[in-house]
């Protein structure tokens, strides 16, 4: 693991220049066109390189590009179709394919928000995983416009390299201890206050299913805790699952299953990320993390299923499967995070495979007990390209995850609506005064997508931190009582 530690989770490349780096280097623009716009675009060209759009039969469809050449034969403009408004997708397919050059982004017409876009896009494809591969291959340059919010533009792609770092690190290289050290290292970065609470001090501190999950590992369990921000202004709490790998505990999962386990810290990854934008973009906001770090292996004291297990909230529950170990860990701090009446809390997690069911590998869920929220989530969350779909909390439901000899089961009966019936387990330790959102992702990207490598993937950050941002950064913040 020594080797390992160096590993630097919230770099990012330096590609982005406001400048050329030699006056003398040869700079290529990019010019985006609005596909309405093409033919008119195509008009204005001379004949040499109107030919050479039509050779390559590029039409300004949205994300596509195409490149022209000088009479050396050298390139001289690359051009980015796009429908209606530059995303941080727009330009990928473009960045990956581009060699090693200096570019320069020629887009006078388009708000300043777009262009910061494409820097954002610009840094996400050029993300690699090459920690242990050496990859020598150097990324093209991009010259920016000097006047763009580069606040944004980092911390959006940094969130973005933090939340693939961390999944993609090998389960050897991130435990539950490593994994605690990463928000200690995100807490220093932004002089923030914070804890962590190992091993038997779980208990100490009323943490049992936090440690009740984390027991069976040699690799001890804990809590890692984050303060930043004014106490008076609005609280916000975010908590994300860290199971730094899951193998099913004594439900032991088929190997199939097993394989892509390290990316269950995925939600506690998530919330760091959104932890991250949140105090980059000074939010006036007091801002609370919880991330329950812990490994679900199988020992002589592992838990079992059947066992019955007592919370912080002194509710039981009765262990219907050792693999739904994720709602357990949540759960203690849901009620430890609702003991401090949040304005906000918000919860992420690689919670169940019932969810990629659901919708599928692109698409994670959102639950919330404000029945609007979750609507406004949703449209918000398909505006930005990072796509949520919010799913009821349909109380008929719980009856399934009821017990007959403790207050709750955590697996239940076998409904196959598994990511409701989750959701409705965390909800049984949310307070109801408490305005609740939970995030049901796979965070994981199967095949490599234009600006998406395989691999880790951030699903729900980019639409969570502008829904904070729009609900408290432009209202008058009032005093908590």
């Amino acid at each position: 693991m020594t080797a390992h530690t160096e590993f630097d989770f919230l770099a990012l490349p330096d590609i982005l220049q406001t400048a050329p780096l030699n006056k003398t280097d040869r700079v290529i623009p990019i010019h985006f066109i609005k596909t309405a716009q093409f033919e008119k675009f195509t008009q204005k060209l001379s004949p040499f390189y109107q030919n050479q759009i039509k050779a390559n039969k590029w039409s300004a469809e949205d994300s596509t590009f195409t490149k022209t050449v000088d009479e050396n034969g050298e390139c001289d403009a690359v051009y980015v179709g796009v429908e209606k408004s530059i995303g941080i997708f727009t330009i990928c397919a473009a960045a990956e394919k581009l060699p090693s050059q200096q570019y320069v982004l020629e887009a006078s017409t388009f708000k300043p928000e777009e262009l910061e876009n494409a820097c954002i896009g610009w840094l996400l494809s050029s993300y690699k995983f090459d920690h242990f591969k050496k990859n020598n291959k150097s990324a093209p340059t991009l010259i920016i416009p000097k006047k763009l919010d580069t606040t944004r533009i980092e911390s959006t792609a940094r969130a973005a390299y933090l939340v693939r770092n961390l999944i993609n690190l090998p389960p050897n290289a991130l435990g539950p201890k490593t994994l605690a050290n990463c928000v200690v290292t995100l807490a220093e970065n932004f002089d923030a206050m914070y804890r962590v609470t190992e091993d038997k001090e779980l208990l100490n501190e009323n943490l049992p299913l936090i440690y009740a999950v984390g027991d069976g590992s040699d690799r001890r369990p804990c809590l890692a805790e984050l303060a930043w921000g004014n106490p008076n202004h609005p609280h916000v709490t975010l908590v994300g699952k860290g199971v730094c790998f899951d193998t099913g505990g004594y439900d032991i999962k088929p190997s199939a299953g097993m394989l892509l386990m390290k990316k269950d810290m995925g939600g506690a990854a998530m919330a760091m990320a959104t932890a991250l934008m949140i105090m980059s973009a000074k939010l006036p906001i007091y801002l609370r993390l919880f991330v329950p770090c812990v490994e679900n292996s199988v020992s002589g004291h592992a838990y079992r299923p059947s066992d019955i297990l007592t919370s912080r909230s002194g509710q039981t529950v009765e262990i219907g499967n050792t693999d739904a170990e994720g709602r357990l860990v949540l759960a203690d701090c849901l009620t430890m995070a609702c003991e401090e009446s949040p304005d906000l809390l918000i919860d992420f997690a690689t919670l169940t495979g019932a969810a990629h069911y659901a919708v599928g590998y692109d698409i994670g869920i959102v639950y919330s007990n404000d029945e609007k929220l979750g609507h406004d989530i949703q449209k918000l969350s398909l505006q930005l390209d990072d796509p949520l779909w919010n799913l009821p909390l349909w109380r008929n439901y719980k009856k399934d995850i009821l017990s007959p000899i403790a207050d709750i089961n955590n697996a239940g009966s076998g409904n196959p609506a598994g990511s409701i019936t989750a959701a409705l387990f965390l909800e049984h330790f949310v307070s109801p005064e408490t305005t609740w959102v939970h995030i049901d992702e796979r965070a994981w990207q199967n095949s490599a997508q234009p600006g998406r490598t395989q691999g880790g993937r951030e699903m729900g950050v980019r639409t969570i931190f502008t829904l904070i941002q729009q609900r408290y950064a432009k209202k008058k913040v009032a005093k908590k009582k």
